[in-house]
């Protein structure tokens, strides 16, 4: 699965609990452009929760997208997932856009990208980005020998190690969970 640079966004499932987190730096080539962007989104009132890299602009149509079709699909967060990434596959237009996102809800968390890919990950772990595997690697192991951790620190320390070696993420995080 191709890796896109300029962010780090992690999701864990831990001991009931779903966090998602991001850093805010935005790159332009090799130069930081802003380092307070906020990545993380909450939808449904907080029931369901996205994360976004890639392009910003391509990033908030294809919220709009999942947004349209979590009302076309009763709120089924899997399902509108499913849809999204077929047409985001399939369309002309969305097919140009350089994005993926992650998508989590009190039970589920996936991945989206625009090659019609829905991955339900491993271990509760999501991440997508330019540090994704840092912070994929520090969250596996902050699981299995520090599981006294609430998802939410787990999304925290996570980024923070992937911030100390990626060079395309920084230590301004924005971390949200999901609401039952």
């Amino acid at each position: 699965m191709e890796r896109l640079k300029s962010t780090t966004v992690v999701a864990i499932h831990h001991e009931g609990q779903v966090a998602i987190g991001a850093d805010g730096q935005a790159t332009l080539g090799n130069t930081i452009a802003k380092s307070s962007v906020n990545k993380i989104r909450k939808l449904q009132g907080g029931k369901i929760v996205t994360g976004f890299a890639g392009s910003t602009a391509d990033a908030f149509t294809l919220l709009e997208k999942f947004e349209e079709k979590l009302g076309a699909y009763s709120n089924n967060m899997k399902r509108a997932a499913v849809e999204l990434a077929k047409e985001w596959r399939t369309d002309r237009m969305l097919s140009k856009l350089e994005a993926m996102m992650i998508v989590a809800d009190a039970t589920d968390i996936l991945i989206l990208s625009g090659t019609g890919d829905v991955i339900e990950p491993d271990l509760g772990i999501a991440t997508i980005g330019s540090g994704s595997m840092y912070a994929q690697a520090a969250a596996r192991a902050l699981k299995m020998y520090a599981g006294h951790l609430t998802a939410e620190e787990m999304v925290k320390e996570s980024l923070s190690i992937a911030a100390d070696i990626c060079i395309y993420t920084n230590h301004n995080l924005v971390i949200e969970k999901v609401t039952s």
